[in-house]
């Protein structure tokens, strides 16, 4: 008894504040729940009687959440008799359109179903365009057919899910879509949302310099860059083309890394986007950026890519500070790719076995700990190859030391710990890992290169971090209808009979 007066004063005061209408709507749903409580109250308590009031709750409190929202969107306009207090007249795109009677749009979800929504529309006055529906606008409609704030889940759902997985989830919140459907919504949101990253992503590591710059430590702090490549499996193709990852870290004075951005790319030819999304990223960091310069290193392997991109774009980047000064970035060769030279070099000299593996492990301990560690490695192997020869392929042998010796100035990590800056890639391949491999090379998946550019541009925004700074700034700068008032044609405005209201 006290639970169904508890319920009847909510709907009282819902009526006040909304209408009758609404609360006869959900009147049934709501005798419904309190039907649902006073049984699970009266009866025998167990996980199973608990999971099915769960359950049961869920879905009630899904349909009052449906038609709470239904009952509101379709109250923001006047009914069809009262068309004359709807505006006249809509300038939206540089074109006119003029006030028609109302239709219904049928396939609108929201976070708790499907929806109807009639609405006004409206006819574009000097050309046979599609017309306009200015509710829609105001609503933020993406695509015709879901909510903001459901599209804003369907993305976030797709950035981590397969499609699939992504479909189940929806039905389960009562949103039966198709494949067709949920792609574009996906491109819609990825495209709306991709226009925000760069600049949620400036933000982000300003604000990470700014704590690194005001801690405490022994060294300077760090701005990290790093690039890579990931082989995934691309339809009609016969191998796997290479896509690539970028992150930019900023680690403290004591080079414990605050946070991390990400960027990536589908495969392209000679990875051109990603190559001018990190300059652009870069050089409007350190442009507004006011302090003191922090120390600016890029850590890689020695791949294609990344090393024409460190000598074509990052050794002649202008310092925005100083015009007259190129940015000091230092290049550090990933410490584990090198060890992976090492390796072949035992295994040339020794053949595969326990004095290669013995003879690697303690080079690598020299190349990470001794003051001129790569020459002392490379003297070692030297040496070895005029007393014992080659066991193994010579090839091998010559593309290790070549590798390590023509590297060298780039590998001197004494000093590198020394000042806590980092020798691995680790951020950069476990980029390629958590940006592409997952979500991407899943079992039996293939994907077109249109097909993916979506997927990854969500998966860039939520891996980084900006997932909220972005839906707000895509919301904030939704472009709205402007409404017009016509005025009376005159000797001199009969080429322009319309007028923006103030």
């Amino acid at each position: 008894m006290q639970d169904a007066t508890q319920a009847v004063r909510c709907l009282t005061i819902l009526a006040q504040l909304a209408g009758v209408d609404l609360l006869i709507q959900l009147w049934p749903v709501t005798l419904r729940i309190g039907r649902l409580v006073s049984g699970f109250r009266r009866g025998t308590l167990s996980p199973e009687t608990m999971f099915q009031f769960e359950s049961a709750l869920q879905d009630f409190l899904r349909q009052a959440g449906r038609l709470i929202v239904q009952w509101t969107v379709n109250h923001l306009e006047p009914d069809d008799d009262l068309h004359h207090e709807m505006p006249r007249l809509f300038l939206w795109d540089g074109e006119y359109y003029r006030r028609r009677k109302k239709s219904p749009l049928r396939n609108l979800n929201c976070l708790f179903g499907p929806i109807a929504l009639r609405r006004f529309y409206y006819q574009p006055l000097e050309t046979c365009g599609r017309c306009l529906f200015p509710l829609e606008i105001q609503l933020g409609i993406v695509t015709g057919v879901a909510t903001p704030a459901l599209a804003d889940t369907v993305a976030r759902m797709a950035a981590d899910l397969t499609q699939r997985q992504t479909l189940e989830r929806l039905r389960q919140q009562g949103v039966c879509w198709g494949a067709r459907t949920l792609r574009k919504v996906v491109a819609a949101m990825a495209e709306a949302m991709s226009e925000h990253r760069h600049q949620a992503q400036v933000e982000c590591l300003l604000g990470w310099l700014t704590k690194a710059a005001a801690g405490k430590g022994p060294r300077r702090f760090l701005l990290s860059v790093g690039r890579d490549g990931v082989m995934i499996p691309i339809v009609n193709s016969q191998k796997y083309k290479e896509a690539a990852a970028a992150t930019v870290s900023v680690l403290d004075r004591w080079g414990r890394r605050l946070g991390t951005v990400y960027l990536g790319q589908m495969p392209e030819a000679q990875q051109t986007s990603l190559g001018d999304d990190l300059t652009r990223l870069l050089m409007d960091v350190l442009s507004r950026w006011d302090g003191s310069l922090p120390r600016l290193v890029y850590v890689t392997d020695c791949g294609h890519h990344p090393t024409v991109y460190f000598e074509e774009v990052l050794s002649r980047m202008i310092n925005p500070q100083r015009p007259t000064e190129y940015l000091p970035w230092e290049w550090i060769v990933d410490y584990y790719h090198a060890c992976e030279y090492i390796t072949k070099l035992a295994e040339s000299v020794f053949g595969p076995g326990r004095e290669a593996f013995a003879w690697a492990a303690k080079q690598r301990r020299v190349l990470k700990e001794k003051p001129g560690g790569v020459f002392r490695v490379l003297r070692s192997a030297g040496a070895l190859l005029t007393i014992r020869g080659l066991v193994g392929n010579e090839d091998l042998y010559w593309k290790g030391y070549l590798y390590l010796r023509e590297r060298a100035s780039k590998m001197d990590y004494v000093i590198y710990r020394r000042l806590r800056m980092p020798i691995g890639s680790g951020i950069t391949e476990a980029a390629c890992k958590t940006v592409f491999t997952q979500r991407f090379k899943q079992s039996g998946m293939k994907w077109t290169i249109e097909g993916g550019r979506p997927i990854l541009a969500l998966r860039v925004i939520a891996l980084s971090g900006v997932w909220d700074q972005v839906r707000q700034a895509r919301l904030k700068s939704s472009p709205m209808p402007q409404l017009v008032t016509p005025k009376p044609s005159t000797h001199e405005n009969n080429k322009n009979p319309l007028k923006i209201a103030a």
